[in-house]
């Protein structure tokens, strides 16, 4: 079996995906895609040509699969871990895609959108499409303080894609727009933050935090996280 993730340690998306791998113990091969590397950014897009991560490909099957939610479905079915991460139960499965979709959309994407924001020229800068964003993640935050009362895991019993999902996408905008007095996704975020399959995706990029655009709001003991 040769499985490659072409991916950056530093990658919202692609730790999204990592969790998964870490948490099914599955062995793969990591390629870095540098797209300030014209060499590694060609060979990307020869792979894939949207140019989005983190891409899989597995060769024994020839086949390249690509979109986290994809990528995490793809390896649930054919390299199942000990827990899968997609329930059983058809209405809990869709409970996992659901929460898996709020994240994603309505917690990461605008983060991201926060985060490319920040880097433009103060000329260029959208200051109302970035007062948006932080009212949508705030606006998520509180669905997701109401959904985790009682709850352990954002969609089943046992940690899911909901989950995989859940964990970059709350690390990173946490940095942006804070949490706030949610003691329930905070609490939850905690749970994520201490699960080794996130964790080990954490200290992993640890040597690139220089390179992300907010390293200044990065609280001091994410720096330090130990597996």
């Amino acid at each position: 079996m040769v499985l490659r993730l072409h991916a950056h340690p530093l990658s919202s998306s692609c730790h999204k995906v990592l969790t998964a791998l870490y948490e099914a113990g599955t062995e793969f091969e990591q390629v870095l895609v540098d797209f300030g590397n014209p060499e590694s950014h060609a060979a990307f897009v020869a792979l894939w040509p949207v140019g989005k991560m983190p891409v899989l490909h597995d060769v024994d099957r020839d086949a390249t699969v690509a979109e986290t939610s994809i990528i995490i479905e793809y390896l649930d079915t054919h390299y199942p871990g000990l827990h899968p991460l997609l329930p059983a139960d058809p209405d809990a499965q869709l409970q996992a895609r659901l929460w898996d979709r709020i994240f994603d959309l309505y917690v990461h994407h605008p983060m991201q959108r926060l985060v490319a924001n920040h880097m433009r020229p103060d000329t260029e800068k959208d200051i109302r499409g970035a007062a948006e964003d932080e009212a949508r993640i705030g606006a998520t935050y509180d669905m997701i303080e109401a959904h985790m009362a009682g709850r352990h895991w954002a969609a089943a019993e046992t940690f899911s894609l909901a989950d995989c999902a859940a964990a970059p996408a709350l690390f990173y905008a946490g940095i942006i727009v804070p949490f706030g007095n949610r003691p329930n996704l905070t609490a939850y975020f905690e749970r994520l933050l201490a699960r080794p399959s996130y964790r080990r995706a954490l200290v992993e990029a640890q040597p690139w935090y220089q390179y992300y655009p907010y390293r200044d709001r990065i609280p001091d003991r994410f720096l330090a996280l130990k597996l």
